[in-house]
């Protein structure tokens, strides 16, 4: 891929909205199977999350793509898939590895430019086991009406500000993070909520992995896409906690030095709770590698990084009705261009770093061939 490819492709393969993304992942895959959301988007029309898949039916590995766990990310998600069919990867499988594609898997949040899933819940902290007791979030408790207020006018933006500042100050940096984003499960509507119940999208994961026979490959690995954290356009591989410290070893072989984890304290990423590794830990255990390839947008003091996700949590708890309001409409654009910069620079940061972990997933799963 040389310098004039990869700007073309950048300006191709990214698009304005989920219907747009949708019909060129279609287009491009040509085959593939739809499973239908309960709701619907702006504008009233059907969401699916589509699924793709290449390779012999009983491959013993597996290379899974997934975009779009958080809505907005999905524009980054969505364009990596159609670069890595574009290149043909699939095409050059060895007879033992298939792959499998799921396109706007939070099709809802994709749709609506949010983060959460149709039931106001991160979806990377609903993959928990609800049948055991769920994880406590001291913290979040002390904060929740701080970081989703009631009132966003500037006075009570400023009141929120410092009621976070002044914990931050007592607790630390990291326990302010901790209790921001590890995943709280008592404050529906809040930040990082983690539900009390599988979504229909975990459900729709869930679901796919059933249909495609996931439980019973022998090696399967997973690059889930991610945007709105770490430095600008750098695309950081992720394993989480659930994997464990093998799960980072198995990562490190795979994709090298850049990999990074919570478990040794190299990731931008906290510890968080009912991830997507979560899931995939529970049916495949050592069997599987999963990384979140992270691109980051904007620095974290920047006051987007608190406003994005405070607004839309406030619109849609305290004035669903206006969603699509002149306001409404404001607040979902800052979501998307905070998760999506749509600048041209930062969209072929993307495309660079998404081919050579694609090129680096396929000799993986094809090495034991």
């Amino acid at each position: 891929m040389n310098l004039d490819c990869a700007k073309q492709l950048a300006s191709a393969n990214f698009s304005g909205t989920y219907m747009e993304a949708r019909q060129k992942f279609l287009e491009t895959a040509a085959i593939s199977k739809p499973y239908p959301c309960s709701m619907r988007g702006p504008s009233g029309d059907a969401l699916y999350t589509d699924v793709a898949y290449f390779g012999r039916a009983d491959a013993k590995s597996l290379l899974i793509l997934i975009s779009g766990t958080h809505g907005p990310e999905g524009y980054c998600g969505s364009a990596a898939q159609l670069l890595f069919l574009q290149a043909k990867f699939h095409k050059r499988l060895a007879s033992s590895t298939a792959v499998l594609f799921v396109h706007a898997l939070n099709c809802y949040g994709f749709a609506w430019d949010r983060r959460v899933t149709s039931e106001g819940c991160d979806l990377n902290r609903n993959f928990v086991d609800f049948s055991k007791p769920l994880p406590a979030n001291p913290g979040y408790e002390e904060l929740a009406e701080h970081l989703v207020p009631a009132d966003i006018s500037s006075e009570g933006i400023q009141r929120a500000d410092a009621a976070i500042a002044e914990y931050a100050s007592v607790h630390g940096e990291y326990k302010l993070r901790e209790a921001w984003s590890s995943g709280q499960y008592t404050r529906p509507g809040g930040r990082g909520y983690g539900g009390v119940e599988p979504t229909e999208a975990r459900r729709t994961l869930e679901r796919i992995a059933m249909d495609f026979d996931v439980a019973m490959r022998d090696q399967v690995v997973i690059i889930d896409y991610h945007t709105g954290l770490g430095p600008y356009g750098y695309g950081e591989l992720q394993c989480e906690r659930p994997s464990g410290l093998s799960g980072y070893e198995r990562a490190t072989r795979m994709f090298g030095a850049s990999v990074t984890s919570p478990v040794v304290g190299t990731s931008s990423a906290i510890a968080l709770h009912g991830t997507q590794d979560e899931y995939w830990e529970r049916i495949l255990g050592d069997r599987h590698t999963y990384v979140a390839l992270e691109f980051g947008t904007f620095a974290p003091s920047d006051v987007r990084a608190r406003d994005v996700g405070r607004k839309d949590a406030w619109l849609f708890k305290y004035r669903p009705e206006e969603a699509n309001s002149e306001l409404g409409r404001k607040i979902r654009q800052a979501s998307k261009l905070y998760f999506y910069p749509q600048s041209p620079d930062w969209e072929e940061m993307v495309i660079w770093r998404s081919h050579l972990v694609h090129r680096q997933a396929i000799e993986a799963v094809t090495s034991g061939d």
